[in-house]
């Protein structure tokens, strides 16, 4: 795969309408990716730390991404994702780095391992990822 397809990879997810809430920082590299997720008072439950979908969207698109590294002409699909919740975040930035574990033509399972600012476990995420027939283009932001 190239620099130019992770560079596409990642400036299709900084056009996804979802993240000018959320605010994420993505970088892709071959089979790898990794979010960061600024934590901010609007992602609170009413216990005052990250809502678990905070937890969710970081480990599903750091999978998603590690998984889409390896796919030049097609969009790729969650099609499942298993996350534990170890301990709550109430500031800093949550990161999730994920990597593929298992690779076939159409199906990929990637781990995502998500840390606070002082480095701790705080979850962790197993997906599976397939092929979709969604070809890659600009008409969904996959462009430099």
């Amino acid at each position: 795969m190239t620099q130019d397809h992770y560079r596409k990879l990642e400036n299709m997810y900084h056009s996804a309408p979802i993240n000018q809430f959320f605010r994420p920082e993505l970088r892709v590299e071959s089979g790898r990716a990794e979010v960061r997720i600024p934590i901010r008072r609007e992602l609170f439950h009413a216990a005052h730390a990250a809502h678990g979908s905070v937890y969710f969207k970081a480990a599903d698109d750091a999978a998603f991404f590690s998984a889409s590294s390896l796919v030049e002409d097609f969009f790729v699909l969650t099609s499942g994702l298993h996350l534990y919740l170890l301990r709550p975040v109430s500031d800093g930035t949550l990161v999730a780095r994920a990597s593929v574990v298992h690779a076939t033509r159409n199906t990929f399972i990637a781990e995502s391992v998500l840390t606070d600012a002082q480095e701790r476990q705080v979850g962790r995420a197993t997906g599976t990822f397939v092929r979709g027939r969604t070809p890659l283009g600009e008409g969904i932001g996959y462009r430099l």
